[in-house]
């Protein structure tokens, strides 16, 4: 224990309000054409928002949880969707209550939306810290009991409010090519590590409310922590070089993410397409049916039951089992639980889809 006894050093982080941004031509160029392709696809995506917005949202959230060593399979995560279970599951359904927050909340990026971030992230798993910036010591690495030896000590907690008020001017600045300026902006705000827990999945969040705020995204979620899984090594360590203040790592590793992740989302995205129009050719309805309200709704929540259809839909009672019966008949969905109450089914063509998106998520794809 005596190792962690005695002073310490803690980081002190260099304000960045101002700080010149310079960059070499060839980290530009990258960081030109990755945002050109998250335009791309945003607009690409645009044409077909309902329902693949919200797909590309949970699996940027699945995408940032695993960073943190949090994994469930595309089931266990629709299932954790419907009602509040103990595992890994419903902390990654709290990540996407925090992407949600922080794309709504992306016209005015400021202190009180970064703690609703955090809030939405923890109010269920941990509500005493939820939502507050933290009034005692981290460390990154090492031991639990002390920072000695920890592999990056972030400032004290009197220096947190002072280098988030930094880290917002910063942000709303307009002078920086906007992949890189989210880039550092994400790179200092773990550098600052400003709450107890939850730092990791809160700074990926403030990234799309970042890219939404400077209108790069305007339709959707690019999932590139999707792209960080190819090399978390390497994402860590570009974190690492940016507090010894080396910008390029940070800024590279995010535009590369973006080539892998928007591949990856294209081919998720088709496969969905492709799902869609086999149901169409299965389902025997009539076109007017609110059966298809349910198809539409199997992307969003590929596992539902009847309390979601009738929250979403409006559908009571016996008309839930009528609307839904062409889709069983179709092998569309199925229902698992063998109860005769509260029944759910699944939509088992689009978590195969989403499970295969979670696999591919880390491979070295670009295009």
């Amino acid at each position: 224990m005596k190792l962690h006894q005695g002073p310490y050093l803690a980081a002190i982080p260099l304000e960045i309000s101002n700080r010149a941004c310079n960059l070499p031509p060839e980290t530009n160029a990258l960081v030109a054409e990755a945002g050109a392709m998250i335009a791309r696809f945003d607009a690409e995506i645009g044409f077909d928002i309902q329902p693949f917005s919200a797909v590309l949202l949970r699996s940027e959230s699945a995408a940032s949880s695993k960073i943190e060593n949090l994994t469930a399979s595309a089931r266990a995560i629709a299932e954790a969707e419907l009602g509040p279970t103990r595992n890994n599951a419903s902390q990654i359904v709290a990540n996407t209550r925090a992407m949600n927050a922080a794309v709504s909340l992306a016209q005015s990026i400021n202190a009180e939306s970064i703690l609703e971030m955090h809030h939405a992230l923890l109010s269920q798993s941990h509500p005493k810290i939820a939502g507050k910036w933290r009034e005692e010591q981290v460390w990154v690495g090492g031991s639990d009991y002390g920072p000695h030896g920890a592999s990056f000590v972030p400032p004290q907690h009197t220096r947190v409010r002072k280098t988030i008020k930094d880290l917002i001017r910063f942000i709303d600045r307009d002078d920086i090519p906007v992949l890189a300026h989210v880039a550092l902006a994400h790179a200092q705000f773990e550098t600052i590590h400003p709450f107890p827990d939850g730092n990791g999945r809160t700074g990926r969040a403030l990234i799309h409310a970042h890219l939404r705020n400077k209108v790069l995204t305007k339709n959707t979620t690019v999932p590139v922590s999707a792209g960080l899984l190819v090399d978390t090594g390497k994402y860590f360590d570009a974190l690492t070089a940016y507090r010894i203040g080396d910008l390029v790592p940070i800024v590279e590793q995010l535009s590369h993410a973006t080539f892998s992740a928007v591949a990856n989302s294209r081919q998720l995205v088709e496969e969905l397409r492709e799902v869609r129009a086999q149901w169409k050719e299965r389902i025997v309805a009539r076109k007017d049916s609110r059966s298809w309200k349910i198809v539409e709704l199997l992307f969003q929540h590929p596992v539902i039951n009847a309390a979601l259809i009738s929250h979403t839909l409006g559908i009571h009672g016996a008309n839930t089992y009528r609307v839904i019966e062409p889709l069983i008949r179709a092998g569309v969905i199925v229902e698992f639980t063998d109860k005769k109450r509260n029944m759910m089914w699944r939509a088992d063509d689009v978590l195969f889809a989403l499970d295969e998106f979670a696999v591919r998520a880390g491979r070295r794809v670009r295009g």
